[in-house]
């Protein structure tokens, strides 16, 4: 009988559980770097699609890479796992009522791997999840395998199983750059799971890559997220209190900026995409009052939504509208992502006020990255995706997402309309300063501010 190869020797099969945002990409560069992948997913949409070389999500340079590699035999898709060297699980973690988070896709993975593990496996998990679901998926392994011992927090003992945490930090449209190129954060639950991670991820990553322990590795994504969230409430809350005091707020941050150490970011609708919006609540779940600025970011990001929707409210109150535009509906500028978008939730909102007070309003939609609208919108009152000719011919124009095509919009088109720029694409446009001046560009030289809600990472 052929001994397997242990982790110091190379990994020859790799078997990936999800095949989404993240496992489909990871696939691809563990693929690259000459390692057999085998990827697992329950949806025979997916699994089929795959086989086929066929890409199921929009990323750049996705698509080719993964056909390549489908018809080299580098990649294949299977509904259930197969024996192998290193499994990732890459699967949802959303959370559930209560902003708790739901980790039934962890464990349902981990159990659907156990049976075929075998003595010196290496198990990583790269979904984000909260501070301690490392070591509980290592219990949920051997539950399922008595026969198998697994990593255990401290222990200097190699165990039967490693098990470790590496968290993702990718940007969507650069991902196959980024999984590549970025730094890595390892966590095992003992030190061999943490050495074994590392010889897995040097295997394609040319970045950092750095050990710790699992916990350290868990809780670094969350602070990562949470730190952006945090700010992106700074400046969210800025621009409330602008309102309230009747000053530009993009002035004043612009103004800001120019002291050599403040960088206050661009207030904006919310945040969106499936990480600095959800990942905080991971660490408010767990402490409670112990997290009361995370928490106190999060109410503020969230809130934002409705208060853009009170704001366009109170700017037709009494005035003759007969249509609204409302521009984008991605989480983000220039991606088709619509997961946790402030956008989408603004224009449920609105779209229930209007059929309560303003029935006779109907909603213009433009997205320019996506053919159809969400299934959030289905059913929604007085909502139609339309183009940007055909937006413009709005009474309102609520810019949302700051699109690249956006920016194309003249101010003269926006003459006699009502304007809600919650992004302030239009701020450059000629202004009076003080004195009566004009003033073309407030934003300060080399330090512009940063957009609130990109996602620099995880997705």
């Amino acid at each position: 009988m052929t001994t397997r190869p242990r982790f110091e020797n190379g990994f020859e099969t790799c078997v990936i559980v999800g095949l989404g945002y993240i496992g489909l990409p990871t696939a691809v560069v563990a693929a690259r770097a000459g390692i057999r992948v085998v990827g697992v997913d329950i949806n025979p949409r997916i699994v089929a699609a795959v086989n086929a070389g066929a890409c199921t999500i929009e990323e750049p340079g996705l698509p080719e890479a993964l056909a390549d590699l489908v018809a080299a035999g580098r990649i294949s898709a299977r509904s259930e796992p197969v024996a192998g060297d290193v499994f990732v699980i890459a699967v949802p973690t959303p959370f559930t009522g209560g902003y708790k988070p739901d980790l039934s896709y962890v464990a349902a993975a981990a159990r659907s791997i156990a049976p075929v593990l075998r003595k010196g496996d290496l198990v990583i998990v790269e979904s984000t999840i909260p501070v301690g679901a490392t070591e509980q998926v290592a219990r949920w392994i051997e539950t399922a395998r008595p026969d198998l011992a697994c990593s255990r927090r401290g222990s200097a003992r190699t165990p039967d199983i490693l098990v470790a945490h590496c968290p993702e930090r990718v940007l969507p449209g650069q991902m196959l750059k980024e999984l590549v190129e970025n730094d890595r954060i390892i966590g095992g639950v003992c030190a061999a799971a943490g050495r074994a991670g590392l010889a897995f991820y040097q295997s394609f990553v040319t970045g950092n890559c750095f050990v710790t322990d699992s916990r350290t590795a868990e809780l670094c994504k969350l602070s990562e997220n949470s730190f952006r969230d945090v700010n992106i409430a700074f400046a969210n809350e800025l621009a409330e209190i602008c309102g309230d005091f009747s000053i530009d707020v993009w002035e004043l941050i612009s103004l800001a900026n120019r002291h050599p150490r403040v960088n206050i970011l661009n207030p904006g609708p919310g945040v969106g995409g499936h990480c600095i919006a959800v990942d905080p609540w991971f660490i408010v779940s767990a402490l409670g009052d112990q997290a009361r600025l995370i928490r106190e970011a999060r109410w503020i990001n969230s809130g934002r939504p409705r208060t853009v929707v009170r704001e366009i409210l109170g700017k037709i109150a009494g005035r003759p509208v007969g249509s609204i535009a409302c521009l984008g509906l991605a989480y983000k500028p220039d991606i088709g992502d619509l997961r946790e978008s402030p956008a989408v939730e603004i224009v449920e909102y609105l779209s229930s006020e209007l059929e309560l007070t303003r029935p006779e309003i109907e909603l213009l939609l433009v997205e320019p990255f996506v053919d159809r609208l969400p299934h959030e919108l289905d059913g929604a009152h007085g909502v139609r995706k339309v183009d940007i000719d055909a937006a413009l011919a709005a009474d309102v124009i609520v810019m949302l997402v700051d699109h690249r095509p956006f920016y194309a919009i003249k101010p003269e088109q926006l003459a006699g309309k009502i304007v809600v720029d919650t992004r302030g694409v239009w701020r450059r446009a000629a202004q009076q300063g003080p004195g009566g001046q004009t003033v073309v560009n407030r934003e300060p030289a080399g330090r512009p501010a940063a957009p609130a809600e990109s996602e620099a990472e995880p997705v």
